[in-house]
């Protein structure tokens, strides 16, 4: 059975906020014109964006600006929020706008419960948008997926990373993360 599914713009999301039909509280973003309910995250999930954003801010300094939690415009139907964005500075920190496509050089999600939606629905949303690096690092599995080579709208190359291996930023290949950094220790 074919639906016809009517899409939401991003104009129409924040005319739905402003309008008081959103609810500012729920746990939402758009992506591909659909509101979608954000996964409650608990403290390894939380404990894990600090782990990567401290091991990030302190390999990247000056060289690019880190996002938490925070909307990218990816196109008219997709304002998602990665837990973690590695954007372009930006002279005035993005008050004018969000982080597009060409500003951003990493896309980051912690997956616990979202695994299957961050690996494939995420997955595919975001080649299309053209991200050229995202990661998933599953925190049941203890391992990271990365996603790159982005091509009509799917992932050309999709590596799982155990907790021994090492990864590089695309952008920055010159920084080198192990997986295990971002995870519990054992």
């Amino acid at each position: 059975m074919v639906v016809d599914l009517r899409r939401l713009t991003v104009k129409e999301y924040y005319r739905m906020g402003k309008l008081g039909i959103l609810d500012p509280s729920e746990s939402i973003e758009l992506i591909d014109g659909q509101i979608i309910k954000k996964p409650m995250k608990g403290t390894s999930h939380e404990a894990a964006i600090t782990r990567i954003g401290r091991i990030l801010g302190n390999s990247l300094a000056e060289k690019a600006l880190i996002r938490y939690q925070s909307p990218i415009h990816l196109n008219e139907y997709s304002e998602p929020e990665p837990d973690i964005a590695i954007v372009k500075i930006d002279a005035l920190d993005y008050e004018e706008h969000h982080p597009n496509s060409s500003e951003i050089y990493l896309l980051i999600e912690v997956a616990e419960s979202s695994i299957e939606r961050d690996t494939n629905f995420k997955a595919k949303v975001y080649a299309k948008a053209e991200i050229t690096d995202y990661w998933v690092l599953d925190l049941s599995h203890r391992q990271l997926s990365v996603f790159r080579q982005p091509l009509q709208g799917e992932y050309q190359q999709k590596i799982i990373l155990s907790d021994e291996k090492e990864v590089s930023i695309l952008a920055f290949e010159d920084i080198k993360i192990q997986v295990r950094q971002m995870l519990r220790p054992h």
